[in-house]
C-alpha cells in the first residue's frame, strides 16, 4: 500500500487469491481511514534516532547557555538506561506493558530499586523523547504512554563524620602521589580542591559546583580578614530561586588559593573546577568512590556514600555545631526547611546534647583540619589584596 506517500507492507495471512484480495482492499480502507482521522502515524521512528537528536538538542542548548543544568541528568539517564533498551523499538511501539519491562530490566541494572527522585529524572528524559516526536508528528498525543513513579521513598542522607572526611581526603592525598599517569595525577588533584570546596560552603557537587567561573566568587576584605562569597547562577533550584548567595567558611580561602596559582591566565568567565588544559572532568565521583572503597567507608547504616555525601556532611555539621539555625543552613544550601528536617531528624536531638546530657561538648568542626585557623602571613595579606583589587576592577579575583 502506498499511504501518505509512505511504502506499507502487510500480510493478508492467506494463500486463497480471492480471499487475500478481499483483505487486502479491507486492509488499505482500513489504513486510509486511521490515517485521514489521525489515529495512525505512517512515519514511524526509532527511539534511537530519536533520543540521538534529542541528546544534540540538549547538548547545543548546554554550549549556548540557554539550557537547564539537570539536562546533563537527562543525558545520562538516556544513554545509560534508556537508549540500551528501547534503541531499535519504534517509537510508537512504547507502551504500558513495555515500559513494565523497562523497569524490571533497569531494577536488575541497577541491582536494586532506585528511588523516587531517581525514577523522577528518568521520566523527565523520556518525556523529553515523547514531546519531541510529537512535535515533529511521529507519535500521537494520544500514544503517550502514563509513566509511573514506583521507586522507593527518600532515606536519610548518608554524610561522613570530620574524621572520616579527612580519612577519605588523606586517602585521595596518597592516590595522586602514586598516579601512574599525570592526566590521571590532575584529576586527583582537583577532587582534592573539589572536595574541600563542597565541605566549605555547602554546595551541590556537580549540578552547582560544576557550574561555577571565576566571576562568581566574590571576596569582600575586612581588615585582615577574607570573606567570600559564592553566586550560585546555575543549579538545581535557580530557575525558582534565582541566583543565591553562598557564604564560604574561611577555610575556602586555602582552596582558592591553590586554585589561583594553577591558573594564572585565567578570566571572567573560565569554569573554576578544570584541568589545567581548561577541560572539564567527569570522573571525579569515580575517583572518590575509589577513595572510599579503599578506606572501607563506601557504606554506611544509612546507605552508601558519594561526592554528593560532601553536602550532607556540611549540613550535618552545621546542624551539630549549632552555629546556626535550620532556617539560615536552608537558606544557604538551597533547600527547604521540610527539607532539612525531613532528611536530617535523626541530627536535632544531637543539636541539644548539651542541655540535654548537662555536658559542654566540642562542635565537630573543632576537629577538621581545613576549618583550623587560616595562615595570614605577610604574603597571604599580599595575596588577598591582589584579589580584592582585582575583583573591583575587573569583576574577578
Amino acid at each position: 500500500m502506498k499511504i501518505n506517500q509512505t511504502y506499507l507492507s502487510r500480510s493478508t495471512k492467506t494463500s486463497c487469491e480471492q480471499e487475500a484480495t478481499e483483505k487486502a482492499f479491507r486492509l488499505m480502507i482500513e489504513f486510509e481511514i486511521r490515517v485521514n482521522s489521525n489515529l495512525m502515524l505512517v512515519n514511524n521512528k526509532r527511539f534511537g534516532f530519536i533520543a540521538d537528536k534529542v541528546i544534540t538538542n540538549m547538548q547545543s542548548a548546554l554550549e549556548l547557555g540557554q539550557g537547564k543544568v539537570i539536562y546533563n541528568d537527562y543525558i545520562n539517564a538516556l544513554r545509560k538506561y534508556h537508549i540500551p533498551f528501547f534503541e531499535n523499538i519504534a517509537i510508537t511501539h512504547i507502551d504500558d506493558e513495555l515500559l513494565e519491562k523497562f523497569n524490571h530490566w533497569r531494577n536488575e541494572k541497577l541491582g536494586r530499586i532506585p528511588a523516587k527522585s531517581t525514577i523522577l529524572n528518568h521520566n523527565a528524559a523520556l518525556m523529553q523523547i515523547f514531546d519531541y516526536s510529537v512535535k515533529k508528528k511521529w507519535l500521537l498525543p494520544s500514544q503517550v504512554p502514563t509513566l509511573e513513579n514506583k521507586g522507593i521513598s527518600g532515606q536519610r542522607r548518608a554524610a561522613l563524620s570530620p574524621q572520616e572526611y579527612l580519612t577519605v581526603r588523606k586517602q585521595v592525598e596518597r592516590l595522586m602521589h602514586t598516579s601512574r599517569k599525570e592526566i590521571t595525577r590532575q584529576i586527583r588533584e582537583l577532587l582534592i580542591d573539589y572536595m574541600d570546596f563542597a565541605i566549605c560552603t555547602g554546595m551541590r557537587p556537580g549540578t552547582e559546583i560544576d557550574q561555577l567561573i571565576w566571576s562568581d566568587l566574590q571576596p569582600e576584605l575586612n581588615s585582615t580578614k577574607l570573606l567570600f562569597f559564592v553566586a550560585v547562577r546555575k543549579g538545581k533550584t535557580t530557575k525558582y530561586t534565582g541566583t543565591r548567595e553562598v557564604v564560604c567558611k574561611e577555610a575556602v580561602i586555602n582552596v582558592i588559593s591553590r586554585l589561583t596559582t594553577r591558573f594564572p591566565h585565567r578570566t571572567a568567565n573560565d569554569k573554576i573546577f578544570v584541568l589545567p588544559c581548561g577541560k572539564q572532568v567527569k570522573e571525579l565521583p569515580r575517583h572518590f568512590d575509589k577513595a572510599l572503597d579503599e578506606t572501607g567507608l563506601k557504606e554506611s547504616k544509612h546507605g552508601q556514600r558519594s561526592l554528593y555525601s560532601l553536602r550532607h556532611s556540611y549540613i550535618t555539621w552545621e546542624l551539630m555545631a549549632q552555629n546556626v539555625t535550620i532556617d539560615v543552613i536552608a537558606r544557604q544550601c538551597g533547600t527547604g526547611i521540610q527539607m532539612i528536617e525531613q532528611h536530617y531528624s535523626h541530627v536535632v536531638p544531637k543539636m541539644f546534647r548539651s542541655k540535654l546530657s548537662g555536658i559542654e561538648t566540642l562542635t565537630p568542626n573543632n576537629s577538621v583540619e581545613i576549618f583550623k585557623e587560616i595562615d595570614y602571613s605577610e604574603k597571604r595579606l599580599t595575596e588577598m589584596n591582589i584579589w580584592v583589587k582585582n575583583f573591583k576592577i575587573r569583576g574577578f579575583i
